[in-house]
């Protein structure tokens, strides 16, 4: 038998091209997992919709508890579809957002479980932007350090390294995953050359709109509720202290037509972030502890879920 795959989304529209073109995928089960505003009924015994539909009902059989600790009006409810594709026995789940077109190829250069050779970049700090060596060198990748932008390019290629894949995290063309203070003063519409695997020996953000989680790493990487913006970011840390150099970054296989948002809004949620990431990372170990009380409520919650 071949791998068990699952396409985790979240979403308050109805049903995207992004999510059409992920439901047509082969050998792939697309978990939509709804919200109080969602369309329930675009995505729920929707004959032209191949996917499994995930209504607030269900979700909260299938942990009350942790749904509780999410709360509602909440793009972190997509941890309930992590949960639910880890009890069906995923093997590999690609968490995806609503408006990041698939490519063709999408999907089929999976590099997951596999020990593979990429380029290393060691940073001169201890935390490394995955855009500070690619052909958009003046954005960084939201959820970086802004104590640090001024050293992100001091970066030095160490060579190739052998490293075992559990989680693999594409780029994507169009509009890129930025700070909104970024995308506030620059507005880029980017296409990335990036063609080869990279990676670094030091902690390194990744998102949740297009990224690739072995089944093993599932029950440590959440999308923090009550951090703001942060969420997927410091869920990324968090995972990278229980699998240090497990991470590696891979050429765009989406393009992000992104869905309209306030940037302001944005900025303001990202606040914690410019604040707080820093220490956030220099103190790792003691993440639990530097968690506000409900994001902290909430990650024991979900650990526990798994167990």
């Amino acid at each position: 038998m071949g791998l068990k795959k699952f396409i985790v989304t979240t979403t308050i529209n109805s049903p995207t091209l992004a999510t059409r073109k992920f439901a047509e995928m082969k050998d792939w089960t697309l978990v939509v997992v709804g919200d109080t505003k969602t369309p329930h009924l675009e995505y729920k015994d929707n004959e032209e919709l191949d996917c499994v539909y995930l209504s607030p009902s269900i979700q909260e059989t299938i942990d009350r508890d942790l749904s509780d600790s999410i709360g509602w009006k909440s793009i972190q409810r997509r941890n309930i579809g992590f949960l639910y594709a880890y009890n069906q026995g995923a093997d590999i789940v690609a968490t995806v957002d609503d408006d990041n077109i698939p490519y063709d190829d999408w999907g089929k250069n999976l590099l997951i479980g596999q020990t593979i050779e990429c380029d290393l970049y060691e940073p001169s700090q201890n935390v490394f932007d995955p855009l500070s060596v690619t052909n958009t060198p003046d954005i960084w990748h939201r959820g970086f350090p802004i104590d640090l932008l001024g050293k992100r390019h001091e970066v030095e290629y160490k060579g190739k390294v052998k490293r075992k894949v559990l989680v693999q995290a594409d780029l994507w063309d169009g509009d890129p995953d930025i700070d909104a203070m970024a995308r506030l003063t620059m507005k880029p519409i980017v296409k990335y050359n990036v063609e080869k695997p990279y990676c670094s020996n030091k902690i390194a953000p990744f998102n949740s709109q297009n990224t690739f989680l072995a089944r093993e790493v599932l029950p440590y990487y959440a999308v923090l509720p009550h951090v703001g913006r942060m969420d997927d970011i410091w869920g990324s840390y968090i995972l990278q202290y229980y699998f240090p150099n497990s991470v590696i970054y891979n050429k765009a296989s989406v393009y992000q037509d992104r869905n309209v948002q306030d940037l302001v809004t944005n900025l303001e949620k990202e606040i914690i972030g410019y604040r707080n990431t820093y220490d956030f990372i220099n103190n790792l170990e003691k993440y639990m502890h530097n968690l506000p009380e409900d994001a902290r409520h909430f990650y024991k919650t979900y650990m526990k879920a798994y167990k």
